[in-house]
């Protein structure tokens, strides 16, 4: 005859087969949050967290879409701006005339260390 083993398949200390209870499940809050494709992504928070410490939008796990709380208007995508030189991010600083003043200035800075600069009276 060949042996049995009662506990094959599973888990040591798991109870009685069949067994659906597995301890006391925490309160907790379901929360719904949607993108702007209709998809719904669910939270669960702890039922004692505050409404402020629940956040208003999350990153869909789906599409990676920004997915807020309001079915009906939810998030937009935020459009990402072009990569900008630093010439780009001077030019904003500053206005063209003081950036031929600069310039005039680091000009004459140069002539004079090189000995070539005019002399204006």
């Amino acid at each position: 005859m060949a042996g049995s083993n009662a506990i094959r398949g599973a888990r040591v200390g798991s109870g009685p087969m069949g067994e659906m209870d597995h301890g006391v499940r925490a309160e907790r809050k379901k929360v719904s949050y949607w993108d702007a494709l209709g998809n719904e992504t669910v939270r669960y928070f702890a039922a004692d967290v505050s409404d402020e410490d629940i956040p208003e939008q999350i990153d869909s796990p789906s599409t990676g879409l920004p997915a807020g709380q309001d079915q009906q208007n939810p998030p937009e995508l935020a459009k990402n701006e072009p990569y900008k030189t630093h010439l780009a991010y001077v030019k904003e600083r500053r206005t063209p005339e003081e950036a031929e003043e600069l310039l005039e200035a680091a000009l004459l800075k140069l002539r004079q260390r090189r000995g070539t600069a005019k002399l204006t009276a």
